[in-house]
C-alpha cells in the first residue's frame, strides 16, 4: 500500500501536471510492493508506468521547454510557506564552477543518480538526495545549489533562516514541518544556507532547550522517506559548530576550499577569456589572487571587463587585473576587521 506521503505526492504532481513526477512516485510504490513480496502488484504497476510513457509523444510546448532546458515551474510557495521559502529557476551548469576532479566526480555522480532515479527506484534503491557543503565564504557552496537545480531542471527553494527561527516555543519546529511537507510533495532543490544557525551542537555552552528541540526535529524530518527524491542541501562556513549527529544523516559531505594556483588560473581564464592580455604573466596574476575565493576573483573580473568595455579597449592590462585583485584583498581585510570588531 502507498504511504500517506506518497499519496500526497501523487495528487500534488497530478494537480501540477507533472506527469514524470507522478510516474516516478508510482515506481516507488511498485518497488515497495516488491519488497513486501507482492510481486504481481509491483509488476502490474511497472507495466502501467511503461504503458503511460509510451502513450503519446511530447507536445510542441513540451518539446520547446525541453529544448530550451528551462525548468517547468512546479509551484510557488503559498500561505505561511511564502515567508519561509524563496524560489528561483537557475540555469547554471557544472562548467560554471571550478572544481578539482574528485569534487567534480562526486557532484556528477549525484546528478547521474538523480537523472536515473526511476531506474534505481525500480530496483528498490533511492538516489542520493542529502548533501552537506562546508567551506569558507565564496568557495562555491551556494553556487553548487544553483548548478544542481540547473542541471536537473528543477526549481531552487532557499529556506529563509531568519523567518524560520522564532523565539516562540515550538513555532520553529512547526515551520520546519511545513518545509519538509513541501519537500515530500514538490520535487525541487531545497537549500538550507548558513545551516549552523539551526544545526549547532546540542551541548554548546549557549544552547537553549528550544534550539535542541529544533535540531531534534530536523534530524527526525531528515530521516523521513523522500517520496519526491528532492535534493536537500545544507551549507556552512563553520562545520566545527555542527552537531555530530548531523554528519551521518547526509548522503555525502563535500568540503570546499580557496582555489590553488591551478584553480586561480582556471577561474581567470574562464571569466576573462578574450579580455586577457596577449602576454599573460601568470605568476604575477596568481600571486595577486592568492587567498581570494572563487566568488571574489569572479567579482574582480567582472569589474575588469566593465572597465575594458567602457574604455573602448579590447583587453585588460596585467596591471589593471592585478589592481582589481588587490582591491578585492583590501575589501576582504576591511570586512574581516568589521566582523571581528
Amino acid at each position: 500500500m502507498a504511504t500517506a506521503q506518497q499519496i500526497i505526492a501523487l495528487l500534488s504532481s497530478h494537480n501540477q501536471g507533472d506527469e514524470e513526477q507522478f510516474l516516478s512516485i508510482a515506481l516507488q510504490v511498485a518497488a515497495a510492493e516488491a519488497r513486501r513480496g507482492r510481486r504481481d502488484t509491483a509488476d502490474e504497476l511497472k507495466a502501467l508506468v511503461d504503458a503511460a510513457r509510451k502513450r503519446e509523444p511530447l507536445t510542441k510546448g513540451q518539446m520547446y521547454r525541453r529544448n530550451q532546458q528551462v525548468p517547468i515551474p512546479i509551484s510557488k510557495p503559498r500561505g505561511e510557506l511564502e515567508s519561509l521559502l524563496s524560489v528561483t529557476y537557475p540555469k547554471s551548469q557544472l562548467r560554471d564552477l571550478i572544481l578539482d576532479d574528485l569534487r567534480q566526480e562526486r557532484l556528477t555522480r549525484l546528478i547521474h543518480q538523480q537523472r536515473q532515479r526511476d531506474k534505481l527506484r525500480s530496483h528498490g534503491l533511492a538516489p542520493s538526495s542529502k548533501l552537506l557543503l562546508v567551506g569558507p565564504p565564496g568557495s562555491g557552496k551556494t553556487l553548487t545549489a544553483s548548478i544542481l537545480a540547473g542541471e536537473l531542471q528543477l526549481p531552487l527553494f532557499t529556506i529563509r533562516i531568519d523567518a524560520l527561527i522564532t523565539r516562540f516555543m515550538g513555532e520553529t519546529a512547526s515551520k520546519l514541518r511545513l518545509i519538509f511537507d513541501q519537500i515530500a510533495s514538490v520535487r525541487a532543490v531545497y537549500l538550507f544556507d548558513e545551516f549552523d544557525a539551526i544545526g549547532g551542537r546540542r551541548n554548546a555552552d549557549n544552547d537553549v532547550g528550544e534550539m535542541r528541540r529544533v535540531l531534534n526535529s530536523f534530524l527526525q524530518f531528515l530521516e523521513e522517506a523522500n517520496s519526491t527524491d528532492s535534493l536537500i542541501l545544507a551549507t556552512t562556513n563553520h562545520p566545527e559548530l555542527l552537531d555530530r549527529a548531523l554528519f551521518r544523516r547526509f548522503d555525502d559531505i563535500i568540503e570546499y576550499s580557496l582555489p590553488d594556483s591551478n584553480g586561480i588560473r582556471e577561474v581567470l581564464e574562464m571569466r576573462l577569456h578574450t579580455y586577457l592580455p596577449k602576454r599573460v604573466s601568470w605568476t604575477r596574476l596568481i600571486d595577486a589572487a592568492n587567498g581570494l575565493s572563487q566568488a571574489e576573483i569572479t567579482r574582480a573580473t567582472s569589474e575588469i571587463i566593465k572597465d575594458v568595455i567602457l574604455s573602448g579597449g579590447e583587453s585588460a592590462s596585467t596591471e589593471a587585473i592585478i589592481k582589481a585583485l588587490k582591491e578585492r584583498h583590501a575589501l576582504k581585510e576591511t570586512m574581516s576587521g568589521l566582523n571581528s570588531g
